[in-house]
């Protein structure tokens, strides 16, 4: 059996102003498998973006042990947390990010010009259309993001998280700002990556959201409080794109 993709092995981590300790994590444990798409959900508070950015290598200062595709990433530097962001993790937020008065394909662009990998790879511009073409949005690539909708900027950030071929996606509330069936049509978009063989960790507080993972960890007060599959998580891609009312835009 393959080792786990990512393993969280009692991780804690605590926030200090002046002489208060305010705990954010207490001893969490949990792996996730190669392939796997997780949500994690909680409240305001609960520790669960805290424990986003421990697995996005964003975050150093906790205790506990963190190893991400069999290497331990705890104890690594800034540096090197860095290059392991840059080459094997996708981040997807819930404000887009993107650079206003700038093309959809230029803004996709951006993390090649810290891509130090040294790798043979197609031109930049031929690998931004390419991520674009894979969230649906190639005819729309050189629109400016003020003139794309709320659901296209997300896919275009979607995209660029995807341009650097990133073994793990983490998204981080990605429907916070979108409505109900476009969150419905970015939450489809995320199955389809999945079934291609992406690990993905969402984060969210809104039960629907959660419910399209194949598995859901509940974090509160800084500590897992459920750890459970996704009743019928397996039915069909078609269904959850029915749910919003929308035709289907596969990813290639």
């Amino acid at each position: 059996m393959a080792d786990p993709k990512i393993i969280i092995d009692n991780v804690s981590r605590t926030y200090r102003t002046g002489s208060v300790a305010v705990p954010a994590l207490k001893g969490v444990s949990f792996t996730v498998a190669d392939g796997e798409y997780i949500a994690i959900m909680g409240r305001s508070g609960s520790g669960k973006s805290t424990l986003m950015n421990v697995l996005g290598c964003l975050d150093h200062d906790y205790e506990g042990r963190y190893t991400l595709d069999g290497v331990r990433v705890d104890g690594m530097s800034r540096r090197q947390l860095a290059d392991i962001r840059n080459r094997m993790i996708g981040f997807v937020f819930q404000q887009f990010n993107l650079l206003p008065r700038t093309s959809a394909v230029e803004n996709v662009e951006l993390p090649l010009l810290y891509d130090r990998s040294g790798r043979k790879r197609k031109k930049p511009r031929v690998r931004a259309m390419e991520a674009l073409e894979r969230v649906g949005l190639g005819e729309r690539s050189h629109h400016q993001t003020t003139q794309l909708s709320g659901g296209e900027q997300q896919r275009v950030a979607i995209a660029r998280a995807l341009v650097n071929e990133p073994s793990i996606l983490l998204a981080d509330e990605p429907t916070g700002n979108l409505d109900t069936k476009t969150s419905f049509e970015v939450m489809a978009l995320f199955r389809e990556l999945n079934e291609q063989g992406m690990t993905i960790v969402i984060v969210t507080h809104e039960t629907d959201i959660a419910l399209h993972a194949l598995r859901v960890i509940e974090v509160r007060d800084g500590l897992i409080r459920t750890d459970r599959p996704v009743e019928g998580a397996r039915s069909s891609l078609e269904g959850i794109v029915a749910q919003a009312g929308a035709p289907r835009q596969a990813p290639r």
